[in-house]
């Protein structure tokens, strides 16, 4: 067996017997976006650090814990923090707890994040839902697993994010008032921000947002059979005509506003799933 199942294997043993028994929909938080986990009915809260295998996030606003416990009548798995490439570890690292999440029998996936608006037409606050994705990052969350416990070796990426629960997240969209736009997400490595000539690029090649983190849990979540959707917060506005710096303490400012409206919308949602 490989070392990484075994890995993944014994961490799920572990929080099994640590109470996380049954979860049907996983979820990943992004930056300054932690507004859900007030909206679960907490069973369990437990930190990255005491958890077996777990990498351990290093951002000062992402708290670090899996929170398990319902949302309705569906039992729910959140990550309140998630882990990036930037942060020094390796593409399996990052993409550990959605293997786990796999091996614990999660049978839908939803990710949100703080990302920058490119196409000038999203505003600070928007929720935009990712129809599709383009990956600038350096590493694939894949390389080196050949082993067919994984799922398909080439995994087909044509329909990356799930329709039908894209489609829930639309209709409830509609009906909470605050519509969701729609659009392609890049993901770059980071953690500097983009200069104007590379806010210009990534328009050229098709990008609306510009964030650090998402595609490679989905890469894995295709891979191994987890429907997933995204949704992205814009944090900041990237007109390479008109760019002014930003800090980190505004993009999750900007974050915690729009964080309402995301949580009530993913509430919705996971509890139609349930």
């Amino acid at each position: 067996m490989h070392h990484y199942q075994q890995q993944i294997a014994a961490t799920a043993l572990w929080l099994q017997q640590n109470g996380i028994t049954a979860p049907t929909v996983g979820i990943v938080l992004g930056t300054g976006l932690g507004e859900l986990v007030h909206l679960i009915q907490v069973e369990k809260s437990i930190p990255y650090h005491q958890i077996p295998n777990f990498a351990t996030a290093t951002v000062e606003v992402h708290k670090g814990n899996l929170i398990y416990g319902t949302i309705g009548h569906t039992r729910v798995l959140a990550m309140q923090g998630r882990f990036h490439y930037y942060e020094g570890y390796n593409m399996q690292q990052v993409t550990f707890p959605i293997r786990v999440m796999k091996a614990l029998g999660v049978q839908y996936l939803l990710l949100s994040n703080a990302a920058g608006g490119i196409n000038l037409n999203f505003k600070k606050g928007d929720l935009v839902l990712i129809d599709d994705h383009i990956n600038l990052l350096p590493e694939s969350p894949l390389r080196g697993l050949n082993d067919a416990s994984f799922g398909d070796r080439f995994p087909d990426m044509s329909r990356p994010y799930d329709a039908f629960l894209s489609s829930l997240l639309v209709k409830h969209a509609q009906a909470t008032g605050k519509p969701l736009k729609t659009g392609v997400y890049a993901s770059v490595m980071g953690p500097n921000l983009e200069t104007k000539a590379e806010y210009r690029y990534l328009k050229v090649i098709g990008a609306d947002i510009v964030g650090m983190s998402t595609v490679p849990e989905v890469i894995v979540a295709n891979q191994c059979g987890i429907p997933c959707s995204a949704i992205s917060v814009i944090t900041d506005e990237c007109d390479p005509d008109n760019l002014k710096p930003v800090s980190l303490a505004e993009i999750v400012a900007v974050a915690a506003k729009a964080d309402v409206a995301l949580s009530t919308l993913f509430t919705k949602v996971i509890e139609e799933l349930g």
